[in-house]
């Protein structure tokens, strides 16, 4: 009966929320949402990140603006640090968009409290600091992209992205270092379970990943 309750209560939490958003706001951010989880370059994902600030810019109350421009700055950014030497500090071309995800994220967290979505990006961006001079910034940037890990876990523990993060985590860290192709495999097809069952609380809000998991479970055939 409690179960429910909470279920209901859910419901009726994210329709109010959903009905809170302006129409010209839920409009514009629906003509991004395909792009968000097709975009595969890093100047399209700098080019919608720019897209989703000008709509934040736009209607500053709405947190899923500027969370959707710090994914994307942060997805941009990483796309960068994994070319070349992955050892290789390459700060100066990673940290701009780290800072731009970064500031862009607060300003959603300002917004939207314990939220397991915008943990998962500062995960992102943590990472993203980590890659940018892996040699002298891991013991700082490690623990805390853990930390925002964790947290998103805690926060919502049937969130599928947090498992594909932790998921690829797993798949890119040398055996040596932690990971494993085998455990990482483990947690892809959790994601993708979850992902069965998820639904996002609108059409505008969080919904990305599903075929990114299916990629990397494709690369065990």
């Amino acid at each position: 009966m409690k179960k429910t309750i909470f279920i209901l209560s859910a419901i009726l939490v994210a329709g109010f929320s959903f009905a809170q958003m302006p129409d010209k706001f839920v409009k514009a951010m629906e003509a991004k949402m395909a792009a968000v989880d097709t975009t595969i370059s890093v100047q399209g994902l700098t080019d919608l990140a720019n897209s989703f600030e000008r709509i934040a810019e736009a209607e500053k109350n709405q947190w899923l603006a500027y969370y959707y421009a710090a994914y994307c700055n942060a997805s941009a950014g990483l796309m960068v640090g994994s070319t070349g030497d992955m050892m290789a500090a390459k700060a100066d071309k990673t940290d701009p968009y780290a800072d731009k995800a970064e500031t862009q994220i607060k300003k959603a967290e300002e917004l939207m409290k314990d939220n397991s979505e915008i943990n998962v990006v500062k995960k992102m961006v943590a990472t993203l600091r980590m890659i940018g001079d892996p040699m002298n910034r891991y013991m700082t940037y490690g623990p805390e992209a853990q930390a925002r890990l964790d947290e998103a876990k805690k926060l919502d523990p049937n969130n599928p992205r947090v498992y594909l993060l932790e998921a690829q985590d797993k798949f890119f860290t040398p055996e040596q270092f932690g990971g494993s192709k085998d455990e990482a495999k483990v947690l892809f097809e959790k994601s993708k379970q979850l992902f069965e069952t998820f639904k996002p609380g609108s059409t505008i809000h969080p919904n990305w990943g599903k075929g990114t998991v299916a990629y990397f479970l494709s690369q065990y055939k």
